[in-house]
């Protein structure tokens, strides 16, 4: 099941799910709002290798926006740092978004227990189209589980995303060969 509005509050209170900054009015009746962060990050290479650490330069969306342009790949942020402790979060992009041609995410619109941090947006566009730090950019679902978790996200050994950021973060696949 997915969490309504009053439900999403009551978790914020009890602390399951935790959004900072967090603004009532950004709060649908099945969701949360959130928003791009001024930080955007591309691959240096062309061709990138999943064996291998593939570095990105980070540059911020200045004031005056920034135009994306179709074969290229973003990383974005949100400015909302997140943590949920005992739902599933899904990140979709907005309406809005998608009528513009933007998609926030190639494959990774599901975060897990545990998850404690800023999203990392992977960003593409069918046209160009020019981008705002703060625009919304998606929106936060929470689905109810079935079960206990033995080992939430944000305990696991092995978790690659763990670390804090208010910037995007690239690829982790490489720690995966290992």
């Amino acid at each position: 099941m997915i969490l309504t509005d009053s439900n999403i509050l009551r978790e914020l209170k009890r602390g399951t799910i935790v959004i900072k900054p967090f603004d009532k009015r950004h709060l649908g009746s099945n969701s949360y709002d959130v928003h791009l962060g001024e930080w955007l990050a591309m691959y240096d290479d062309e061709i990138l290798d999943c064996k291998k650490h593939n570095n990105v330069h980070y540059f911020k969306i200045p004031a005056e926006g920034l135009i994306l342009v179709p074969s290229k790949l973003y990383l974005g942020v949100t400015q909302e740092y997140t943590e949920t402790h005992a739902h599933v979060p899904f990140l979709e992009g907005k309406s809005s978004i998608g009528r513009l041609g933007i998609d926030i995410h190639a494959t990774a619109g599901k975060g897990d227990i545990g998850f404690c941090n800023t999203w990392t947006l992977e960003i593409s566009v069918r046209q160009p189209v020019r981008i705002y730090a703060g625009m919304p950019i998606g929106q936060l679902i929470y689905f109810e589980v079935s079960g206990e978790v033995q080992v939430s996200y944000n305990r696991k050994k092995n978790a690659k995303y763990n670390k804090r950021t208010k910037k995007p973060v690239e690829s982790m696949m490489w720690k995966n060969f290992r």
